[in-house]
């Protein structure tokens, strides 16, 4: 992982370059628009200070290179076509299953499991504990695709360290992304504020 101040400089030439990109078009936008199309340029930036590294960097240039807009196909492309890295190369491999498939499924599992917890408590105590850790597994399953749905790309990935080591990484990103905004924030406030 690359030192934090050198990560928000980099996000940060790249989100000024998104914003100089899209700027003479906001003027014609509203305010939902513009904060889309903002918030639009700080993921790009964020994922591309990242060079397509990670999962979740990459899952995020995908999902933004497949936007609707034509005026956010634009500020994507030519945001990305300022970089050396070729994102045209990135292959993002999701492996979704339909959710009423995997709820039948989960259904199944869940009852196959509560049936046998039932017979488990009509034998002895030892075994009692072998419930609380079949619960316990129910529940770390159930946190970790709670986990992956937050993740950008973390549907797709299988191995637990893995994923801790993305959602590590990402929430690293966001951080960083927030206190350069803030301090972008700052810097535009003080400077209006001396006119």
């Amino acid at each position: 992982m690359r030192p934090p101040t050198s990560f928000k400089q980099e996000f940060l030439k790249k989100w000024l370059v998104g914003l100089k990109i899209c700027g003479s078009s906001m003027k014609n936008m509203n305010f939902l628009q513009r904060k889309n199309t903002i918030k639009l340029s700080a993921d790009v930036a964020m994922a591309s200070a990242r060079a397509g590294k990670t999962s979740w960097s990459r899952a995020l240039i995908a999902k933004a290179s497949k936007q609707d807009e034509d005026e956010n196909k634009i500020l994507v492309e030519k945001m990305l076509a300022t970089n050396d890295f070729d994102y045209q190369k990135l292959s993002i491999t999701t492996t979704k299953t339909s959710n009423s498939i995997g709820s039948h499924i989960t259904s199944k599992k869940i009852l196959r499991r509560s049936c046998s917890l039932r017979r488990i408590r009509k034998c002895a105590p030892h075994q009692r504990v072998l419930a609380s850790s079949i619960a316990k597994r129910i529940m770390v399953k159930k946190k970790t695709q709670v986990l992956k749905s937050l993740v950008p790309g973390g549907e797709s990935m299988d191995d637990f360290s893995n994923l801790l080591e993305e959602t590590l990484d990402y929430i690293f990103a966001l951080r960083a992304q927030v206190d350069v905004m803030r301090r972008v924030v700052n810097a535009s406030s003080q400077v209006s504020n001396c006119k």
